[in-house]
C-alpha cells in the first residue's frame, strides 16, 4: 500500500475524508476527527509535490497560466501588487475540500470565519503566527453610531513552526475565527468540512479585532480582559488576494 509514499499518503487522506464527511455526518465523529488529525500529522511536503529547497519567491507556488488570480470566497479582488498567497487545489466536493495555501514571508490571511465548519490545518513547512478567536455565547453585541461589534474570546495567539501537530477548529470552538501571518515562507494543508457555500449560509466574513478596553461594557469576564476582543465585520482588505497554482502532487482517485 505504501509503495508510492506520496500517492499513498494523499489517497489515504482523501479516502478517510470521504468516509468521515458525508451528508449525514457533516463534521465527523470525535474519534474520526482525531484519526484524521493523526493522519495529517504524518504528511510531508514531498507527499503533496512541494519542495523546500527553493527561494522564498518560488517555493511551493506551483505553475501558472496567464490568469494567475483565484477568484473565490477568500479573495474576490484582482491582484495588483505584492507577492500573492497561492492556493493549490487538490479536491473539492459537496462534503469537504482539500487544498494547500502557500504563504510568502510576511503575507497575511486576514481574520475570517468558518461558519458551521470543521477545519483541520497542517503546516507542511515554515513558520506562521496564528491568532484565533471563538464567539462568546450567548452573543454579546454592541451597536455604535458607525458599526456593530460582537465579543469574542482569544483561543490561540502563538507562532507555529513545522513540524507541529495539526490544528483543528470546530463550528463553535477551537478558534473558528482566525488569521495567519507568515513568519517565514510556509505552506498549510487544509481540510474544510463542509466547504464554504453561500447558499447554505457558509459565507467567508472578514473582521477587525478591537481591544476589549476600546468599548467599555461592564461585563463580568471569566478571564483577564486581554483575552477578549470586539470583532467588527469588514470588507475583504483591498491588498488581499490569492492566486491559483497548479497542484503538482499525486492526484486522488475516487
Amino acid at each position: 500500500m505504501m509503495g508510492n509514499r506520496g500517492s499513498s499518503a494523499i489517497q489515504t487522506l482523501y479516502d478517510f475524508c470521504k468516509k468521515t464527511f458525508t451528508p449525514t455526518t457533516t463534521h465527523g465523529s470525535p474519534g474520526a476527527i482525531q484519526k484524521l488529525r493523526s493522519l495529517l500529522d504524518t504528511i510531508t511536503p514531498t507527499d503533496v509535490g512541494l519542495k523546500e529547497d527553493l527561494s522564498d519567491d518560488e517555493r511551493g507556488h506551483g505553475f501558472f497560466s496567464g490568469n494567475h488570480v483565484l477568484r473565490n470566497q477568500y479573495s474576490p479582488r484582482m491582484a495588483r501588487w505584492a507577492q500573492p498567497i497561492t492556493y493549490l487545489h487538490i479536491h473539492e466536493c459537496n462534503n469537504f475540500t482539500i487544498g494547500i495555501f502557500c504563504l510568502p514571508t510576511s503575507s497575511v490571511i486576514p481574520l475570517h470565519d468558518h461558519p458551521g465548519m470543521t477545519v483541520l490545518s497542517k503546516i507542511l513547512y515554515g513558520s506562521m503566527h496564528v491568532k484565533a478567536y471563538d464567539w462568546v455565547e450567548p452573543a454579546c453585541i454592541q451597536r455604535t453610531a458607525d458599526t456593530q461589534i460582537r465579543l469574542a474570546k482569544l483561543k490561540v495567539d502563538t507562532v507555529l513552526t513545522a513540524p507541529c501537530e495539526t490544528a483543528v477548529l470546530f463550528p463553535t470552538s477551537g478558534g473558528n475565527l482566525h488569521c495567519f501571518t507568515a513568519v517565514a515562507s510556509c505552506a498549510v494543508l487544509d481540510v474544510l468540512a463542509p466547504p464554504y457555500a453561500e447558499s447554505a449560509g457558509r459565507r467567508c466574513t472578514y473582521y477587525h479585532d478591537h481591544p476589549y478596553s476600546s468599548f467599555g461594557s461592564g461585563l463580568e469576564l471569566d478571564e483577564s480582559e486581554e483575552n477578549y476582543a470586539w470583532l467588527e465585520e469588514i470588507a475583504a482588505p483591498d491588498d488581499f488576494y490569492i492566486r491559483s497554482g497548479r497542484y503538482s502532487g499525486p492526484v486522488v482517485q475516487d
